[in-house]
């Protein structure tokens, strides 16, 4: 099955896998994870907040960024992004790692890649305070420049050569003893995906908790606890906050009755959705509808 929790990034032109994403509380442009999408995926990720302040939390430790601001994610890492400011903005960029190797074997691959993205590596804020974080950031709003007037000829080596600008000025200024997370930090990292992939194919059913934490091999009490320390809600507060997110993807359209938008997403009683809903929309499945016809 696939595993909704990876995202898997769908590049505008795949002969140059690199993409700028805009997001702001209303719209990702082009289409992809947004504000309170929950999520990893193979790319690197520089992000830039552009506009006010947001929160990234990345294998459950809380970043509080603001415009200015930009922060370095591995890939791999579960990392979801809220807005704390109305009306904030960020861009992210995100590029495989091969971008930065020139080619597969080279030195550049063994020795001022891998040994980092295979690593590790806790997610790097970047702030206007030393010389190299500054020229970093300078870098950053020149690929967001870039990007928006891309096409021209001899673009695509200005934004590689950028990005292999930024990347040596980052790891040239930093040491992996001090940016590795414990390794224990990544076991629970991996069973936390196990536990959302396993809620995100089997949502519509009569989960138990349980059948949660068997997902990731542990005791309902650890599963709890894992999930609650990464995440800061519980399994069954997750998996709630889940249906009630596809329900409002089936609400778009006209073709389902309320009670069996419920039972799609796994609500054995629609009285149980509909207050459900209420508490995270503000406002009745109905109400929702309507709005959005």
């Amino acid at each position: 099955m696939a595993n909704k929790l990876h995202e898997i990034n769908h590049y505008p032109d795949m002969s140059f896998p690199y993409a700028m994403y805009t997001i702001t509380s209303l719209t990702c442009i082009p289409q992809g994870r947004g504000f309170n999408e929950l999520h990893w995926h193979e790319e690197l990720q520089f992000t830039l907040v552009t506009e006010g302040k947001i929160v990234m939390q990345v294998n459950g430790v809380t970043h509080e960024l603001e415009a200015g601001h930009a922060i370095f994610i591995n890939k791999g890492a579960l990392h979801v992004s809220k807005q704390v400011v109305k009306n904030s903005e960020y861009v992210s960029f995100n590029f495989p790692e091969k971008l930065l190797a020139f080619y597969s074997d080279s030195n550049m691959e063994k020795n001022y890649v891998l040994p980092y993205t295979n690593s590790l590596f806790l997610p790097l804020i970047i702030r206007p305070g030393t010389e190299w974080e500054s020229k970093m950031l300078e870098i950053l709003w020149g690929l967001k420049d870039k990007f928006n007037v891309k096409g021209h000829w001899g673009w695509e080596y200005e934004v590689s050569i950028m990005t292999v600008q930024l990347w040596l000025i980052m790891i040239t200024n930093i040491s992996l003893d001090t940016v590795e997370s414990p390794k224990h930090i990544k076991q629970q990292q991996e069973r936390i995906q196990l536990i959302i992939s396993y809620i995100h194919q089997n949502y519509a059913n009569n989960l138990s908790l349980q059948e949660i934490a068997d997902a990731a091999h542990l005791s309902v009490s650890e599963c709890t606890r894992s999930f609650k320390k990464t995440l800061h809600m519980t399994p069954y507060d997750y998996l709630i906050k889940y249906r009630i997110k596809k329900s409002a993807e089936l609400l778009n359209s006209a073709e389902f009755t309320i009670t069996e938008v419920a039972n799609r997403v796994g609500f054995n009683h629609v009285n149980h959705f509909i207050q459900s809903f209420k508490k995270h929309y503000n406002k009745t499945p109905k109400e929702y509808r309507s709005l959005k016809g």
